[in-house]
């Protein structure tokens, strides 16, 4: 049964994500949100930087999500605090179940646009270890019967087709700039992209792949072996110390070391090879 509704679930979300390209996105792929205006009717162009480009998309999908909720029956909860997990929480309103739901933003590359800079899938620390915690995070992580990632991937203008300083008015609209273009939406389980590395230097957060239609298809490292394999991995990263070929002690920091410490089947480790010939944030 929970597999079940899982499934519907995802199923609904991933119908969802089919709509948003239209939504945000002008008929020649350029982002509807061109800047900032103010009471005067100055409009301010957009940084590049993919934090406030992250935001902004967040804010803009913002009331799409709210029709997705109440069309499907979910009461949606944001995070009551910046850096609580997930983003948002879906909590079914006749069932006992939930969702979490993280954004997650990234760019094409542009010197290989088969690739993304790639993002992170939340901490593996306390809350992913110690699952009955509400520490940073909105509902314990035991309560949530899927964590999914409504992703966004996109193409950057070039530096200079976009100027910071320059004022614009109404009037004038449809000549502003987009910073970003060619949006591809998707909805995935976050074990499904999931890298064996951490995200983000030598913080506790996990790392995705960064092939794009690795990501599409969910074709993670982790995608042949089960959510079952990550969960263990990422709980247990860094904590589990072997005997190298030299005799000298090493701590387990890598999928195939552990599958092979585990007893696993080391073949259903997708090759980092093929995930990893890009830098991910």
């Amino acid at each position: 049964m929970p597999e079940t509704v899982k499934s519907t679930f995802s199923k609904k979300l991933n119908e969802f994500v089919k709509t948003l390209n239209s939504y945000v996105e002008t008929a020649n792929g350029q982002w509807t949100i061109k800047g900032f205006i103010d009471i005067y009717r100055r409009i301010y162009t957009i940084s590049t930087d993919t934090k406030i480009v992250s935001k902004l998309l967040e804010i803009h999908l913002f009331p799409r999500l709210l029709a997705f909720a109440e069309e499907n029956g979910y009461t949606l909860v944001p995070a009551e605090k910046q850096n609580y997990y997930p983003d948002i929480s879906l909590i079914s309103k006749t069932e006992d179940h939930k969702f979490a739901l993280d954004f997650k933003t990234t760019y094409r590359l542009p010197e290989n646009p088969e690739f993304c800079n790639g993002f992170t899938l939340g901490s593996h620390g306390n809350y992913f270890v110690n699952r009955d915690t509400r520490k940073n995070i909105q509902f314990p992580y035991n309560e949530y019967m899927g964590h999914f990632c409504l992703g966004i991937i996109y193409t950057r203008a070039s530096a200079t087709s976009v100027d910071e300083t320059e004022l614009y008015t109404l009037e004038h609209l449809d000549s502003i700039p987009s910073v970003i273009r060619d949006f591809q939406f998707f909805a995935v389980e976050k074990w499904r992209i999931a890298s064996d590395r951490r995200g983000s230097g030598n913080t506790a957060n996990i790392g995705s792949i960064n092939k794009i239609a690795d990501i599409l298809s969910g074709n993670g490292m982790f995608g042949q072996l089960g959510e079952k394999w990550f969960d263990d991995y990422w709980m247990n990263y860094g904590k589990i110390t072997v005997q190298d070929d030299t005799g000298k002690t090493k701590k387990i920091t890598n999928l195939h070391d552990f599958v092979v410490y585990r007893g696993g089947d080391t073949s259903l480790v997708v090759p980092r090879a093929s995930q990893r010939k890009a830098r991910s944030k």
